[in-house]
């Protein structure tokens, strides 16, 4: 049986190695003689060092895991940041991401001191509907105990069949006993549409998470629900988005630009150009845009984002996005692994590859320390606007989210309030153990600055009358956000989030400058196809 299996892992390390060489994604490429005898001249040295890893190594090798999370991942490494292998779990939760649902009870959970924390009940879901709460400690699924489980193993515990029962015992802070809920089991969609509501009177505003299979169909629902066509002005927030589907950014910007505009283009090595262009188009709806970007705006947020500054659509506003230009194909191996190979690169409409470069740095200097890169090329807009590629897109107006204080970062590093990272969030959860009435008129008033103050005695947080002073107001807005999101829901949550967004707050000041700038362009378009159609 073990080699057997073997067998099968040098077979899945010789299919990437072809991958890799074009044989895999692209048309058929002719080999020559000297090809393929480096070919397996390379794939007999590997074979040969893994038997005397194997075989002389201190200590048992685990044959899988030398090739899963070492061998592999380190060739495609060798490529690109974007190129990766899938064992069976990751290949199996990123399947999950693009279909954007699975079935389970629906929420989301995180490790902490050996114990596995409720963060918070999805919206509407069987374990927001059952009563759990964020802060719930899960002790036990199905009479098996939780503790010392990992939260993906945890996780594992509480998916099953749609209509399957699980009975989960939690702990809670404020109840003596253990608490029992029967869950059953549902379908749990991952929208990608996070919240659609009114900011205010005339502006609506759409935060878009992510590009999965439902991502089209959830915006028209949303650009529906806010009646997009009566809209003085509609906010886009795309930051923190990763990306995903490719077809799900295009269906995305059909739904923005007008009809028969570039969208985006690729094409790699092995494959030819493809242009894809806006079929439907926004049927008129020309609502003043303003789409919000940061440096976690990548990939199909950016494909979005990069055509809507190419055609002067609406403005890009905040910061630089991530500059990830690289179209990877993703496809499945044998034992349920995966493959995620950079197949091509793709371009904005105006010509521009945002692709950051990655030869020249670290892993982790590429995926979290990346610094804003002096512009590759310079392209123009639709209006003739200068617009630059080679490291992601650079806002039309910028607007850097206020850093943390360091006494606010103690505040969050001690998990005060209900902060993630980290676990679970103190504050909220002893707050709410006294089982106070809790109403959308909620506010951190005196009384409960009294309960936070006796809060962080409690805990010895250090503090002063001046630290208060200066972060009081942040501290009300933490609180009642945490408070909210604990008792009505991660929707409400985020919205009391929202109040005191700086970056939200001049994306709503730009929205006049984004319908002149829109109104501008169709002139200058239709001026230009006039003077063409004329000399023809």
């Amino acid at each position: 049986m073990q080699g057997e299996r073997r067998g099968a892992l040098l077979v899945i390390g010789v299919l990437v190695i072809s991958a890799v060489l074009g044989g895999i994604y692209g048309p058929p490429v002719r080999a020559t003689s000297s090809d393929v005898n480096t070919l397996q001249d390379s794939i007999k040295s590997f074979t040969r060092v893994l038997t005397v890893v194997e075989k002389n190594y201190a200590i048992p090798v685990e044959t899988d895991k030398a090739l899963y999370s070492g061998a592999i991942p380190g060739m495609l490494r060798v490529l690109d940041p974007h190129s990766s292998f899938f064992d069976a779990r990751a290949f199996a939760n990123l399947r999950e991401d693009q279909r954007g649902r699975y079935y389970g009870v629906g929420m989301t959970i995180v490790p902490r001191d050996n114990f596995t924390y409720v963060l918070a009940p999805m919206v509407g879901s069987p374990a927001a509907r059952a009563g759990i709460r964020p802060g719930d400690v899960i002790m036990s699924v199905d009479g098996h105990t939780a503790e010392g489980l990992s939260s993906s193993e945890v996780a594992d515990m509480l998916k099953g069949p749609k209509g399957t029962v699980v009975q989960i015992t939690m702990r809670r802070v404020g109840y003596t006993d253990s608490l029992s809920f029967t869950v059953t089991r549902d379908e749990i969609p991952k929208h990608s549409v996070d919240i659609a509501f009114m900011l205010k009177p005339g502006i609506g505003y759409i935060k878009l998470s992510g590009f999965n299979e439902t991502t089209d169909s959830e915006l028209a629902a949303a650009l529906k629900q806010l009646n997009a066509t009566s809209l003085d002005g509609l906010v886009l927030d795309l930051r923190g988005n990763p990306g995903g589907l490719l077809n799900e950014a295009v269906a995305v910007s059909d739904m923005l630009l007008d009809k028969n505009q570039l969208i985006v283009s690729h094409h790699g090595r092995t494959s030819q150009e493809r242009r894809y262009y806006a079929v439907r188009g926004n049927s008129g709806v020309t609502v003043p845009l303003v789409v919000i970007v940061n440096g976690g705006s990548a990939s199909a947020a950016e494909i979005v984002s990069g055509s809507i500054q190419d055609h002067d659509r609406g403005l890009i506003v905040g910061e630089q996005s991530f500059g990830k230009g690289l179209v990877q194909t993703v496809s499945g191996l044998s034992e349920n692994t995966g493959l995620a190979l950079t197949t091509a690169r793709y371009y904005t409409p105006s010509g521009r590859l945002i692709q950051r470069d990655y030869k020249d740095t670290s892993l982790y200097d590429y995926l979290y320390n990346h610094k804003n890169p002096a512009p590759t090329e310079v392209k123009l807009t639709d209006s003739g606007r200068q617009v630059t590629g080679g490291g992601g897109i650079t806002p039309d107006v910028a607007s850097v989210e206020p850093k943390l204080n360091p006494f606010q970062e103690m505040l969050l590093r001690r998990n005060v309030f209900f902060a993630f990272p980290g676990g679970v969030g103190e504050f909220t959860t002893y707050y709410l153990g006294s089982k106070p009435t809790v109403t959308k008129d909620f506010v951190a008033d005196d009384d409960v600055m009294k309960t936070f103050l006796a809060y962080l005695d409690k805990e010895k947080v250090k503090y002063s009358d001046a630290d208060l002073a200066d972060n009081l107001g942040w501290i009300k807005r933490r609180i009642k956000k945490e408070v909210f999101t604990s008792v009505f829901g991660l929707n409400e949550g985020y919205k009391a989030d929202l109040e005191d967004d700086a970056q939200l707050q001049k994306a709503v000041e730009s929205l006049p400058q984004a319908r002149a700038l829109y109104d501008n362009a169709r002139r200058v378009v239709a001026q230009r196809s006039a003077r063409v159609a004329t000399e023809q």
